[in-house]
């Protein structure tokens, strides 16, 4: 239960980046006795302490911010840290359980019923990149016209890093587009991947057969870095990688050489550090097409995790806290 009962409860919500998770829940239903303060600008590690150390509950978009234990160390009034998700690879769980802080995050798949968000993205970055959206557009504004040849997906393939619930949703839209679909990762099976309409194949084929190859995994230990120079130096001439999933699943430095040679271009919308600062070098490179991890901001998607978020501290101020995570 909350130390705070019959005190003012401080909320933090960071990186509110469009200044509307205000709007996307009904905050005032905690209480007069809570006061959320939003943060609309991203925070330098070294900023966090000072700013949030008054704060006993911390509201976290996904990964956005990092929350290393140094930074935690630094913050003694916190009693509660609600992330969106069910887990957060940039939040040091297991040192606020030491501390007897509880964590909770929020469960609804963004998505719904239907496609994800972030399949949509994905979508939009082949598409972008086989018809060559972005640079057309910029050509056009300055005056030239048809500067390049679009491609066809149409009997193209589409590789599939992870083949999971993300992974399996790219598979109808391929088949419409008449691609044809393989997969691997390290414990696909043959029957998962017959069940959701893909061509198994080893890890090899995959990097050398794709025209797009798509990644769909969650990042971990076993996960980061797994795209390096020697798997992206695989890839066909003129293929393309897209990135929904974590920047640092690729690594950084061999897919800016990639990238810089020309051999293969890319669609990404997640990098190492978020937001990608201004002046990188991936924003110089003509051969990819970027977007700020748009793959799973929507407006129903905000509504319904910061809806969560609000029934999150409604919860723990009762003392029977929901959706908590463990270690």
């Amino acid at each position: 239960m909350s130390e705070n009962i019959g005190a003012v409860i401080h909320v933090a919500v960071l990186d509110d980046y469009q200044r509307r998770a205000h709007e996307w829940a009904d905050w005032s239903s905690l209480g007069e006795d809570v006061e959320v303060e939003f943060f609309a600008e991203p925070m330098q590690p070294d900023e966090l302490p000072g700013e949030l150390a008054p704060f006993q509950v911390l509201v976290l978009m996904r990964e956005r911010t990092r929350f290393p234990e140094a930074v935690l160390a630094r913050l003694p009034e916190l009693q509660l840290v609600v992330t969106t998700g069910m887990r957060n690879a940039s939040l040091d769980v297991a040192h606020l359980l030491d501390r007897g802080v509880v964590v909770c995050g929020t469960e609804h798949d963004p998505g719904g019923a239907g496609v994800s968000s972030t399949v949509e993205v994905a979508w939009a970055l082949i598409l972008a990149t086989a018809k060559r959206v972005a640079a057309e557009d910029r050509a056009l504004r300055e005056g030239r016209w048809q500067t390049d040849l679009p491609v066809n997906l149409s009997g193209a393939t589409l590789g599939l890093l992870g083949l999971g619930r993300l992974g399996a949703q790219m598979v109808g839209p391929a088949r419409a587009f008449g691609m044809d679909v393989i997969a691997w990762s390290q414990n696909l099976t043959a029957e998962r991947a017959a069940a959701a309409g893909a061509r198994p194949v080893t890890r090899e084929q995959l990097f050398a057969q794709s025209d797009w190859l798509s990644i769909h995994l969650v990042l971990s230990e076993r996960s980061r870095g797994l795209v390096g120079s020697a798997e992206l130096g695989a890839m066909k001439p003129g293929a393309t990688l897209v990135n929904t999933s974590r920047g640092p699943i690729v690594d950084r430095e061999a897919l800016l050489q990639a990238l810089g040679q020309g051999r293969i271009t890319a669609g990404l919308d997640v990098y190492d550090h978020e937001p990608l600062p201004a002046g990188d070098p991936l924003t110089e490179i003509q051969g990819a097409v970027l977007l700020p991890h748009l793959g799973y901001v929507s407006e129903s998607a905000m509504r319904v995790m910061y809806g969560q978020v609000v029934e999150d501290i409604g919860a723990w101020k009762t003392g029977e806290p929901i959706r908590r995570l463990e270690r």
